[in-house]
């Protein structure tokens, strides 16, 4: 072992990368080894090593052992922990909504370490309370905050009550606080603050007030990045309003600012539902010419959108070509395909598709496998329902006891027993072997 080899010593570094990978595999008692070890080691360590295994510990719902990693801090940093830390800490126990346990804590922090509460942590708190829509006691954190120089309202402060005002559809209180926030404050907001405002007016259907905001934040001189075009364009599509979401994608190219694969699949969503496909397909065009890698949901609207218009021959060439351009595709892509073909009755190419979609390791919803076997057992195209089902056997499928009935029903008519008994004993050996 290299910790065996003359002239080594473990220092911070490796300690924190031997912790962090013990505690992304959940060897846990291995982590408390290496921890009691370290108690004992001369080296100089930082907490950051701790704010690794406090983050892993409560993504584990483990929140007892997010407070041990606290209180481990200084007894091998041998310093007490930084505001950073500890507001690290509290943001942890309230994002997992342990409310109990964060003010516990706090009261800990407040006895032990003469805690003053400062901004940061004051404004975790009013987070908690706005997520929760409780937005009198966020408002009462505020009130006490404004009382404290050492814990005053920042921009993350009303940035954070604007958005609880949003949630709960207070908008016209919303721009009231945002008014307060920069005439008797003098602070100014940021994109983040100002898309707040536009999501909670686009969210109540009042796009164009949004609309307004951006054209403002402009006028302060405060650049719109993707993240708020992204959020005016869901608004403008959310209403079908074509024309002005596809002027927002030409303002957004005329800014230098390159649309994301969000933006597009929003506007190619929207002319899909309104069956527009040929221009939707235009966009997709248009992305791979400006380098935007379409993923699997913009596809997926497509092919949704092809099987609406009828266009099933369209939707077939993409699900059997797609692959081989590097695409990958899911097991939506050729549900959605496969549904379609199933509403329509066109069993032939329904099959023929089951059979693509399981040579590449897809199985379709567990209904619609049930409901096409019966179908194809009623169009008397028993052999194909019996290959289909023996493919879905072996990927796990199990059909229903009605249908598997039927299916039975169908062979013995057909005289074809052989095949009845040899998936009979396949599904037996499948569930009791």
């Amino acid at each position: 072992m290299v910790s065996e080899q003359k002239g080594f010593n473990h220092n911070n570094a490796t300690y924190a990368t031997i912790l962090n990978r013990l505690a992304q595999s959940k060897k846990f008692k291995a982590v408390d080894a290496v921890l009691y070890q370290m108690k004992y080691d001369t080296c100089k360590f930082h907490e950051g090593i701790f704010l690794i295994l406090m983050k892993h510990f409560s993504k584990f719902s483990m929140h007892e052992r997010v407070l041990e990693m606290f209180h481990a801090i200084q007894p091998i940093v041998r310093e007490k922990p930084s505001l950073k830390c500890i507001s690290t800490c509290l943001n942890l126990l309230i994002e997992a909504n342990q409310v109990d346990m964060a003010q516990q804590f706090l009261m800990h922090l407040k006895k032990s370490l003469n805690l003053k509460v400062n901004t940061c942590i004051a404004n975790i708190l009013v987070k908690h309370y706005c997520k929760n829509g409780d937005l009198e006691s966020a408002f009462e954190v505020v009130k006490k905050m404004k009382k404290s120089k050492l814990s005053y309202p920042n921009l993350i402060t009303y940035s954070t009550l604007i958005d609880g005002l949003c949630q709960s559809g207070k908008l016209t209180e919303a721009m009231d606080m945002f008014e307060e926030m920069i005439s008797k404050e003098q602070i100014l907001p940021d994109v983040l603050t100002y898309n707040i405002l536009m999501k909670g007016f686009c969210c109540a259907g009042k796009v164009d007030r949004a609309r307004k905001i951006l054209d403002f934040m402009k006028s302060k001189g405060c650049n719109p990045n993707i993240y708020n075009y992204s959020t005016l364009m869901n608004g403008f599509c959310k209403e079908v309003r074509l024309k002005e979401a596809q002027e927002l994608l030409d303002e957004m190219k005329s800014f230098g600012i390159k649309p994301d694969t969000v933006v597009y699949t929003t506007l190619i969503d929207c002319h899909c539902r309104t069956g527009r496909v040929d221009e939707a397909i235009e966009l997709l065009k248009e992305m791979k010419e400006r380098r935007c890698k379409a993923d699997t949901v913009t596809f997926n609207v497509i092919l949704g959108g092809l099987c609406r218009e009828g266009r099933i021959e369209d939707a077939l060439k993409m699900l059997d070509e797609l692959p081989y351009e590097g695409i990958y595709l899911n097991k939506g892509s050729y549900r959605i395909v496969l549904n379609s073909l199933y509403q329509k009755g066109d069993l032939n190419k329904a099959k023929e598709l089951l059979r693509l979609m399981m040579s590449r390791g897809f199985v379709p919803h567990y209904a619609t496998s049930n409901e096409l076997l019966v179908s194809l057992c009623e169009a008397e195209m028993t052999d194909d329902a019996t290959t289909a089902l023996f493919g879905l056997v072996e990927m796990g499928f199990k059909p229903l006891l009605d249908s598997w009935a039927f299916f039975v029903e169908s062979i013995c008519r057909e005289r074809k027993l052989l095949p009845a008994f040899e998936l009979l004993d396949e599904l037996v050996n499948e569930e009791f072997g």
